[in-house]
């Protein structure tokens, strides 16, 4: 935020829905993609613009993807981390991955039961985030084996199973910083932040009009090397020159977990002002 203000642009980071000080509704077909994709679009018209560049992170990313396609019209741009673009899938997403993963454990199945993942995360909210900040990221090591599909060897029962609690802080976390995820966590809990995952099946019954839709807007994709889901969606990463018309960029940043933003501030800013700088922003 502050290296895009200081380069002259107009940059906003809003909770998103079930997050920090924005509304955690109860129902949970509201966390949907297309209802959050409305939210974000309204958002842009409401500050006064027509159209933003959008930079977006894991569920942040998968849902830039769907402003992209349902609002093509206000989104100039995108820089996406983590999640990259796959097109919509072929079958209801949650069925397939019962096929797939079958008995072994997998994070988005775990989610899928109303209430379950909530009471193991709300138990401590502190250690529940430091357990997934650390385990996520470079410093983890490659912990986390759950988020390979059919050769998965995991026998956990529980997310944080698959974690590890680190003795202190990794070196891009500081107690403060902390602190402040864990109070804006212990508002709503961790139910709305779930409730996206138990819409995947929602969404894509929703949006049959977008078969075989590709991504227009100038796009720049960016993953960490060490990042355990940078693995799990390998095939659709290499799939992107399909499925992206203006690709600019695919970039793997070394020494980078899935926190990159945290993990790698100062080079992933300088790729974003770079990739921005590129732009034609007055352009019709």
């Amino acid at each position: 935020m502050t290296a895009m203000a200081e380069a002259g642009y107009y940059a906003v980071a809003p909770d998103m829905l079930g997050c920090g000080a924005t509304d955690a509704p109860m129902e949970i077909e509201r966390y949907s993609q297309d209802e959050m994709a409305k939210d974000i679009a309204g958002l842009i018209t409401a500050l006064g613009h027509e159209q933003a560049i959008i930079v977006g992170h894991d569920l942040g990313a998968s849902l830039t993807w769907q402003i992209c396609l349902l609002y093509p019209e206000k989104v100039k741009a995108v820089v996406a981390l983590s999640i990259p673009y796959g097109g919509r899938a072929l079958a209801k997403p949650i069925p397939h991955m019962k096929k797939v993963f079958g008995d072994k454990f997998f994070y988005i199945l775990y989610f899928q039961e109303p209430g379950v993942a909530e009471e193991e995360f709300d138990a401590n909210v502190r250690e529940t985030l430091l357990r997934i900040y650390f385990s996520l990221s470079a410093a983890g090591g490659k912990m986390a084996t759950q988020f390979v599909a059919s050769d998965n060897p995991t026998t956990a029962e529980k997310y944080l199973d698959t974690t590890i609690l680190p003795a202190s802080l990794p070196d891009w976390l500081i107690e403060a910083d902390l602190a402040y995820y864990v109070s804006r966590y212990e508002k709503e809990g961790f139910r709305g932040i779930v409730n996206w995952y138990r819409c995947l099946d929602i969404y894509w019954e929703r949006t049959e009009h977008l078969v075989g839709k590709k991504i227009t807007q100038p796009t720049y994709f960016i993953a960490g090397k060490q990042d355990p889901i940078t693995h799990m969606v390998r095939k659709a990463i290499k799939r992107l020159p399909e499925v992206v018309e203006d690709l600019r960029g695919v970039e793997f940043i070394d020494e980078c977990g899935h926190w990159i933003s945290c993990e790698q501030t100062e080079l992933l800013n300088e790729k974003i002002l770079k990739f921005v700088g590129s732009l034609d922003l007055w352009s019709e």
